[in-house]
């Protein structure tokens, strides 16, 4: 293993830490004592910890549950992902028991407070893990062999409807209005921060600036000596005029954006540019091509 690959793997492995870290202290500060079941196998044994009377704790519960979704993800996943899921689970569920030893010197604190503030660390937490292509187990493994099958639905709409089916029963068992309204509250702070996590350092600009030819070098000079971006130039006809114009094409990170179109302003103040949002991007400077898709 060469330097920057060792490198790799010790950045890896320090935001699968963290992200444990969160992750944990989030559902078992947050969540477990005010018996929000947010979704997934966490949601299903804050469950039945409070079912049986919490006997047997949480983080034993994700444990023991994860046992035979491990044996599917070996089958139908791999042995890598299973075997680093499982140290996630590990070590994410002892820091669960380790929290649970604190809930009862901390203060009180309002159900609505504990589902935003849960349900953001909850889904930083995870969406830290998903970044480096491991997981919590649990329905992680059922979302993984979803998203082999249909690989345009994102991660985090599969997590909400497997969310949605958990939260609807732990309504059946608690039979709590309020509880269920907080517990959605806790859901949707989830889903917005795991989707922030796990696809915002990927996302992008894409932009689209259509000019002339002669202002179309200007620009793509600017845009790499200022910028340090790179940009694709391509022929174009104007369908009504007839003219010949020039497209740029070049894709920037959203705090970057601003500053490009600076660059274009001062080259060419008519430009017409077309801006949209790019999800995912794959190359130089982004995600790498054999990154796995989440």
């Amino acid at each position: 293993m060469n330097k920057e690959a060792k490198l790799n793997l010790l950045k890896k492995s320090a935001m699968v830490v963290l992200g444990c870290i969160v992750y944990s202290f989030g559902v078992a500060i947050f969540l477990d004592p005010n018996n929000m079941a947010a979704g997934g196998v966490t949601g299903i044994s804050i469950l039945i910890n409070a079912a049986t009377g919490n006997k047997i704790g949480t983080g034993w519960l994700i444990l023991i549950i994860n046992i035979p979704l491990f044996v599917i993800g070996l089958i139908f996943i791999g042995k890598m992902f299973v075997l680093t899921s499982l140290a996630v689970v590990g070590l994410s569920s002892g820091l669960m028991e380790l929290w649970g030893l604190v809930v009862p010197y901390m203060p009180k604190v309002d159900r609505i407070i504990a589902a935003v503030v849960g349900g953001a660390l909850f889904g930083g937490g995870l969406g830290l893990i998903f970044r480096t292509g491991s997981s919590t187990g649990g329905t992680d493994i059922i979302t993984k062999l979803i998203r082999k099958k249909f690989r345009y639905v994102k991660t985090g709409i599969i997590s909400m409807s497997i969310d949605f089916i958990i939260v609807t029963a732990s309504f059946i068992v608690y039979r709590d209005l309020e509880l269920l309204l907080v517990t959605a509250i806790s859901i949707v702070v989830f889903t917005i921060l795991f989707n922030r996590v796990l696809y915002g350092g990927n996302s992008a600009m894409l932009v689209y600036i259509i000019t002339t030819e002669e202002r179309a070098h200007l620009i793509c000079d600017g845009l790499l000596k200022d910028l340090d971006v790179g940009a694709t130039i391509m022929d174009g006809k104007g369908a009504y005029s007839g003219n010949q114009k020039t497209v740029i094409m070049c894709a920037v990170k959203k705090y970057v954006y601003p500053r490009l179109r600076d660059v274009v302003k001062k080259y060419d103040s008519g430009a017409f540019t077309i801006v949209s949002s790019a999800m995912e991007i794959y190359g130089e400077g982004y995600k790498p091509q054999d990154a796995a898709e989440l």
